[in-house]
């Protein structure tokens, strides 16, 4: 804890040293995994807390685990199982840090049982705009209650997370999953919700929408229960593992829909595996999801072919695609957006995106989310525009919300090539998911004005602004400045220009990439399934 103590007491002399300047800075985390303009951040002053990445201790009688930010959730992963507990929420990418859950917002597979990461934070170590280190609880006897769940999902705005008291849960050896074929939008959507039902016993659940008629409802349930003899393990992280929604694809390409309402999935209407817990919780690596098929679509000469994902797997898990991702420039152009929606309003959703964008396949992931104020997405009134008043949430009040249920449609992929018309896109989609009472996620291009802005999420500005004031932060860049795309800022120079020409801007982005060195932390990652008697990597050479 020394060399902890040590680090904040820097990171405070240097933030009060701004404070005391009235300059405003930025927080230097060493990776990222927003999508925003990177030229926005240029010229800020920045606090390094770089160093601050180390998992402090494991105590497993209260099951808490102290963990600096910079720590990723593969390390985190790595520290907690060997002692049988995992995190409640555990972000579906490995590089996504333990502070980047607790001041973005991150929704994830067991968020429907447990809600945003910041719901699995007993408390939080801080260094406030003016220098102070307070320590912060959610409970509403704490002094700093209301810095905590302000600061959760606020971007750093409020002040410099240093530390966090982590809540832990028992995990087992594998996951049980299932996927339950679906033959239309509604039918998806109800099947989420009937695995999400406390009776299911399911620790997690998902979907991917591949179209409107073949969708796959994704649910997993923890346990120790081994495979039946003769059936095999199931993994995704070694090179030549299939891509996890390709093999999902290709499960259940051949089933019959989950037709009946309320009945158990059948074994003629879905498959069921078994899949090692690390294996599960980072399934999702190799590909990004299903984005990585997109390098191949941007290097249009290389096939997407087994051989060549393999061949190339090395750039294509989600630290390397990021690197690459705004390296080359192409963010511009690569729409990116994660939408929280009432039930009700996501098969109009999927109706406008597939109309509008043709972007397939889709994400779906159940939320349980807070009443607010909260920057997270979350139940609140349709826009005045709305021509549909059925969203309208019983018992909300303005500016406040209620607690409930969600559901996340993530939509990534290949927007339109001219500026202005990409802009003018998601302007779009940012008008259709205010009309249906939804809420995007942060971590990608916002194009609102500030009027719509707080509009969206929920009237809560002046909330905000009064932290802001009680914690000194006033001369920190606000949420709204953070997110906002400045269109009449376009990067200037002759790099974009250069890295616009075909391949220029992906090679520089594969370029950018190794340079990192990133892919020797998948290389060397010792939480893969490696053995039959439920080895990690560790484990086995231990």
């Amino acid at each position: 804890m020394e060399r902890h103590r040590q680090a904040v007491r820097l990171v405070s002399a240097s933030v009060r040293t701004l404070f005391e300047r009235a300059e405003p800075y930025r927080i230097w985390h060493g990776s990222t995994n927003s999508t925003r303009p990177p030229h926005q951040k240029s010229g800020a002053r920045l606090v390094d807390i770089s160093s601050l990445k180390n998992v402090l201790s494991v105590d497993t009688t209260q099951r808490i685990a102290l963990v600096e930010p910079n720590v990723p959730m593969d390390r985190l992963v790595k520290a907690t199982l060997p002692h049988g507990l995992v995190p409640p929420i555990v972000m579906e990418f490995p590089g996504i840090t333990a502070g980047g859950g607790f001041a973005g917002t991150a929704g994830e597979s067991s968020s429907f049982k447990h809600g945003y990461f910041d719901e699995a934070v007993a408390g939080v170590e801080m260094v406030l705009p003016d220098g102070e280190v307070v320590f912060a609880r959610p409970e509403s006897d704490d002094k700093y209650a209301d810095l905590f769940h302000g600061a959760a999902g606020a971007l750093g705005t409020l002040g410099v997370a240093t530390l966090l008291e982590l809540k832990l849960v028992e995990a087992k050896k594998f996951v049980r999953a299932t996927y339950r074929r679906t033959s239309s939008v509604a039918e998806a959507v109800r099947v989420v919700k009937e695995e999400c039902k406390p009776e299911k016993g399911n620790d997690y659940v998902d979907g991917i929408l591949f179209s409107k008629d073949h969708g796959v409802i994704i649910s997993g349930k923890m346990t120790n229960e081994s495979p039946a003899q003769g059936e095999r393990v199931q993994t995704f992280s070694h090179a030549w593992d299939p891509w996890f929604y390709m093999h999902v694809r290709e499960r259940t390409k051949a089933l019959p829909s989950s037709t009946s309402p309320s009945s158990a999935p059948s074994s003629e209407d879905s498959v069921t595996e078994y899949i090692p817990l690390a294996e599960y919780l980072f399934r999702y690596d190799r590909g990004g999801f299903w984005v990585g098929q997109a390098a191949f679509d941007y290097f249009r000469p290389v096939p997407f072919t087994r051989f060549f994902r393999w061949f190339l797997d090395d750039f294509l898990h989600t630290r390397m695609l990021y690197r690459a991702l705004h390296g080359s420039g192409e963010s511009g152009r690569f729409v990116v957006q994660d939408i929280g929606l009432p039930y009700e309003s996501a098969e109009p959703f999927v109706d406008y995106v597939s109309e509008k964008l043709n972007i397939w396949p889709l994400w779906l992931c159940p939320l349980k989310t807070p009443a607010g104020p909260t920057f997270h997405p979350h139940l609140r009134r349709a826009s005045p525009s709305s021509q549909d008043s059925s969203n309208k949430v019983e018992g909300e009040v303005e500016g406040k919300g209620v607690a409930g249920e969600m559901l996340n449609i993530g939509v990534w992929g290949w927007g339109p090539k001219d500026r202005n018309a990409f802009v003018r896109v998601n302007r779009d989609l940012e008008r259709r998911v205010d009309e249906l009472g939804g809420t995007k996620w942060l971590y990608a291009h916002t194009y609102y004005t500030e009027p719509e802005f707080w509009q969206a999420y929920g009237n809560h500005k002046s909330w905000y602004e009064g932290l802001r004031q009680k914690y000194r932060a006033t001369a920190l860049p606000s949420v709204y400045d953070k997110v906002r795309v400045k269109t009449d800022e376009a990067p200037g120079g002759w790099r974009p220009w250069l890295k616009a020409l075909w391949p220029v801007g992906g090679l520089y982005g594969i370029w950018k990439g190794i340079q990192s060195q990133d892919y020797m932390l998948h290389r060397r990652a010792t939480w893969k399934w490696t053995g039959s008697n439920g080895e990690t990597g560790k484990q086995k050479q231990n």
